[in-house]
């Protein structure tokens, strides 16, 4: 009889075991982080999986290193600024493409879905180019440019679109609302989820945006946490330490974002509309 019930057991037992063992490889980079933040260079190279008495003292070094208030206006303006237009300009161009029809909509939507093959690397010679000609180098409308009108989240909010009650588009022009303000007094409400999703996706996109700003910011003042707490690291001497705190202070908003519109984000990835 217990042999029987341990065979109907075993499925739910391996399935917690590996999903234990999956959240534990997860949060295990972050615990190492958060230990490695109050340890010495030395012992940090020793692979002490102990807490120490070098929080302050590196924290301490990061200070002095580092403009903090600075760099983290940089991200923040960069990810505010950036995930307000990206979601704006994405969720029109998604609303449009599944609304208005027109013999050329699909061929445009499998155009630009195609976009999404070509890798950064392919294009970042040619943006730079274009950047450098309109004079926005070491400019941070030159980081938010490129990523007003992503692809990913265009399709993204097509699809959810998909679930929008057209009966509601129907009324609303029957009561004499033009497009824009069925767009911003019904299409926007009905679809909240959806936009805390894609805030969420967008704005840690840009809050850790990392390659493009490497190449166009090239002063102090302008950069970023990500470069900031990159160039610590790539130094000729290392403080890990120090390294370990700014690593924290820039997952900090990110994961304030994520856990703030959990609920939200799981809604708008199932298609929730409400």
């Amino acid at each position: 009889m217990n042999a029987q019930r341990l065979v109907r057991l075993l499925p739910s037992i391996l399935q917690y075991l590996f999903l234990s063992i999956a959240a534990f490889l997860s949060v295990f980079p972050f615990i190492w982080m958060g230990i490695s933040a109050t340890n010495t260079n030395a012992h940090i190279l020793e692979g002490k999986m102990s807490f120490g008495s070098a929080f302050f003292d590196n924290v301490n070094a990061f200070m002095a290193a580092v403009d903090l208030p600075l760099v983290l206006w940089n991200s923040a303006k960069i990810a505010i600024i950036g995930t307000a237009v990206t979601m704006l300009i994405s969720s029109l161009a998604g609303y449009g493409f599944e609304m208005f029809k027109s013999k050329w909509r699909e061929r445009i939507y499998a155009l630009m879905l195609l976009t999404l093959m070509v890798p950064f690397a392919a294009i970042m010679i040619p943006l730079f180019m274009m950047m450098a000609k309109a004079k926005l180098i070491d400019t941070h409308i030159a980081i938010i440019l490129p990523t007003i009108a992503s692809a990913f989240i265009i399709f993204y909010f097509r699809q959810a679109t998909k679930a929008f009650p057209t009966e509601l588009r129907d009324a609303a022009k029957v009561d004499g609302l033009k497009e824009w303000q069925i767009f911003l007094y019904i299409y926007m409400p009905v679809m909240r989820s959806t936009y805390a999703a894609a805030f969420v996706i967008v704005f840690m996109a840009n809050w850790n945006n990392y390659l493009w700003p490497l190449i166009v910011l090239q002063s102090n003042d302008t950069k970023t946490i990500t470069l900031v707490v990159s160039s610590l690291a790539s130094s000729y001497t290392p403080q890990f330490g120090t390294v370990m705190i700014g690593t924290i202070i820039a997952t900090i908003p990110t994961i304030f974002v994520f856990f703030a519109m959990q609920r939200q984000f799981v809604q708008g990835m199932l298609g929730s509309v409400k």
